[in-house]
């Protein structure tokens, strides 16, 4: 697997080996030594896979409070999506800035996110499959998001607004640090 570090710390793109030949591809697509290796979160307390059937649909922007935050290791299956992290940590250099990748079937990229960032995506296929691993439990009273469109992130959705979105995901209100954890 190769790791790249993005432009906030913690949130890495991976690429996974790929190995083709005649009968098609073998994908070594999850490594917890390799992830480890670099001081990630390797515990996988859920596996979730969302299929979003519109393009330009927008899930997010969702993370968990304390004592349930939690890690995230996101891939498109099929179709694919503008994955995005926003930092929340107040701590962080990076603080209030947001990263997005294309996470595609065909690429095979994986997003890993870490505890304290926001996460979403905007789907870029329709009928686009996403799967992934969180390291806490879902905890309904946890549970904390950011709207897609707050101007204290500024993301750049490569489809411009959303085609469809859920109702609780737009009317998150304008962010506030006081409320991010």
């Amino acid at each position: 697997m190769h790791f790249d570090q993005t432009s906030i710390a913690g949130v890495w793109l991976v690429t996974p080996d790929i190995f083709d030949d005649a009968r098609g591809q073998f994908v070594r697509a999850w490594m917890p030594d390799e992830f480890a290796e670099r001081g990630l979160d390797t515990r996988i307390a859920q596996a979730s896979a969302a299929l979003t059937r519109t393009r330009g649909t927008i899930r997010g922007m969702h993370y968990q409070a304390a004592p349930f935050e939690e890690a995230k290791v996101i891939r498109a299956v099929r179709g694919g999506v503008f994955d995005v992290a926003v930092d929340l940590r107040r701590d962080s250099p990076t603080f209030l800035q947001w990263v997005g990748a294309e996470l595609t079937a065909d690429n095979r990229q994986i997003m890993y996110i870490p505890p304290g960032c926001a996460h979403g995506y905007q789907t870029l296929a329709d009928d686009t499959e996403v799967f992934y691993f969180v390291s806490a439990p879902y905890s309904p009273p946890h549970q904390r998001g950011v709207r897609w469109n707050d101007p204290a992130f500024g993301i750049e959705w490569p489809l411009g607004s959303p085609t469809a979105i859920h109702g609780r995901d737009a009317a998150y209100p304008d962010f506030s640090p006081a409320v991010a954890r």
